[in-house]
């Protein structure tokens, strides 16, 4: 059908938007990649200039003004009606947070996440402290201009993961905690395997090229991506045409950057399926972070640390690291990149333990914004979580408090969304597997592409244009529970420790 001339003014008006979005997105790239320590005092005024510029034409009369006139045509698209309804949302939260607090909460950020930078370098939580301060009275400042009928954590986390509550997160943080503790308990008390080979020596050059190959094969698009290193793996959509990712390379620890690749790689194939119909608007990107998480996890735990996989993967893997790798068989291999044990790192957590690091920061920042912990506490109060949720202690803030960019980003609310990320993921995993016959098979031959097909045929596509829940209802027949995900621990886990049935936990 025709485009209505007030649609095309809207879209217009929304263009003009996205790009100075992806231009703010482009100098943030820039400043996690390339930027010199120099250019920092410019580029914040750069991102300040770029925010409050596209924060203005979002929240002005005109823009509310053209949703109403392309409303109230007679017909129109279902795209259009999923574009206006989420743009007015969008409109709606934006109205509420006052230009001046998003150019001051820009310009904190820029200068925090230096500071945190530094602050881990050095291992000083009191360089990165004073920011962290004042990005905690800015986040509370928003979530009152937001609104919130609970708790102000809410506002926050409503940017995040749409019409998810508080409540709803800690609901689920307790239910599956309970049901974790016991499989955590029986691995605990069984023999471990060897991972020590993967804490040998291998070239990080010869690490980016295979996690490059890899990332392509699975379907990342290199024509319309790019791989660069950084402190934090990350990865950044400027449109549907352009999605880069980053990771980081320890040259003694095979799994950080690979299995580092394969997670932003899962981002970005999101991003890349996407309806190019969409590009250029509000509805371009992931429905929530919980449902982007989903897809990294995805790839990344039940793709890439699957055994098929590696089947099809370890003889060139074993070829390319012959000297670490050349006696070492692709069942000890296995073993040992899934081997279950406490770690103090996040991004380096097992699978299993992995949900009790994202729990805690939960935990913390709802306190922090609450404001029953104070930031002077906070190493103190994250140390004792540590002990008590992984039974170990970071033996400096580097390693604890300090590990994460999130919180110098003023990012409160975005932890829990890999939480439930890796349960969607399991929900999803196990719908496609009912979906395509002989998944396994087919990954143990290195074909992904009926996999992939799935993802966006059920996920990718719609962008924006329908919420999570909404997706994962339609796609697996159910709403978010844990239930998907610890029964895909129970058997994974259940084999590789060979657990007794008696637990509750093995093969049964």
């Amino acid at each position: 059908m025709p485009v209505p001339a007030s649609v095309d003014k809207l879209l217009d008006h929304l263009h003009r938007i996205a790009d100075l979005n992806a231009a703010a997105s482009v100098l943030e790239w820039d400043q996690e990649t390339h930027m010199p320590s120099g250019g920092l005092e410019a580029r914040v005024q750069q991102l300040r200039t770029l925010r409050s510029i596209s924060h203005d034409l979002l929240t002005s009369d005109a823009c509310v003004e053209l949703l109403e006139q392309a409303d109230a045509e007679e017909e129109l698209s279902a795209i259009t009606q999923d574009l206006i309804r989420v743009t007015r949302r969008d409109v709606d939260r934006a109205r509420r947070v006052p230009t001046d607090l998003v150019e001051r909460i820009t310009e904190a950020s820029a200068h925090a996440k230096e500071a945190w930078r530094s602050a881990r370098t050095h291992d000083d939580f009191g360089q990165f402290a004073p920011h962290l301060e004042r990005l905690l009275v800015l986040s509370r400042e928003k979530a009152e201009a937001i609104g919130y009928e609970k708790e102000p954590y809410d506002a926050l986390l409503e940017e995040y993961e749409p019409r998810m509550t508080t409540e709803e997160v800690a609901a689920l943080c307790t239910d599956l905690r309970e049901r974790l503790i016991p499989i955590v308990s029986a691995i605990a008390d069984s023999s471990q395997p060897d991972d020590d080979f993967l804490h040998r020596r291998f070239d990080p050059s010869k690490q980016l090229q295979f996690g490059r190959t890899v990332a392509s094969e699975i379907g990342y698009d290199f024509d319309h991506g790019r791989l660069d290193l950084s402190t934090h793996p990350f990865s950044t959509a400027f449109s549907v045409g352009d999605v880069r990712i980053t990771t980081r390379v320890a040259p003694d620890h095979f799994s950080t950057s690979f299995f580092g690749t394969l997670h932003e790689a899962g981002h970005a194939l999101y991003e890349q399926g996407i309806d190019k119909k969409l590009d250029r608007t509000p509805l371009a990107s992931g429905t929530s972070l919980g449902m982007h998480e989903s897809q990294s996890r995805l790839w990344e735990n039940h793709v890439g640390r699957s055994f098929p996989f590696w089947q099809h993967y370890y003889p060139e893997l074993q070829s390319t690291f012959r000297d670490v790798l050349g006696t070492i068989d692709v069942d000890a291999f296995y073993a040992a990149i899934n081997k279950v044990q406490p770690s103090l790192i996040r991004v380096e957590a097992d699978e299993v333990t992995y949900n009790l690091h994202i729990m805690l920061r939960f935990e913390l920042e709802r306190q922090l914004i609450d404001g029953n912990l104070s930031v002077e506490d906070l190493p103190e109060a994250w140390n004792a979580g540590m002990e008590e949720y992984l039974g170990i202690l970071p033996s400096n803030d580097a390693e604890g408090v300090l590990q994460d960019i999130h919180w110098s980003l003023g990012a409160f609310g975005y932890f829990p969304t890999y939480l439930l990320g890796t349960l969607m993921a399991a929900q999803l995993y196990t719908a496609a597997e009912d979906a395509i016959p002989d998944l396994s098979k087919k990954i143990g031959g290195g074909q992904f592409d009926d996999l992939l097909a799935w993802l966006r045929r059920h996920i990718h596509q719609f962008g924006r244009r329908r919420y999570a829940q909404g997706l994962l209802e339609a796609s697996t027949g159910r709403e978010l529970t844990p239930d998907a995900w610890l029964a895909y621990v129970e058997r994974k886990y259940g084999d590789l420790y060979t657990l007794p049935s008696a637990t509750g936990v093995g093969r049964g």
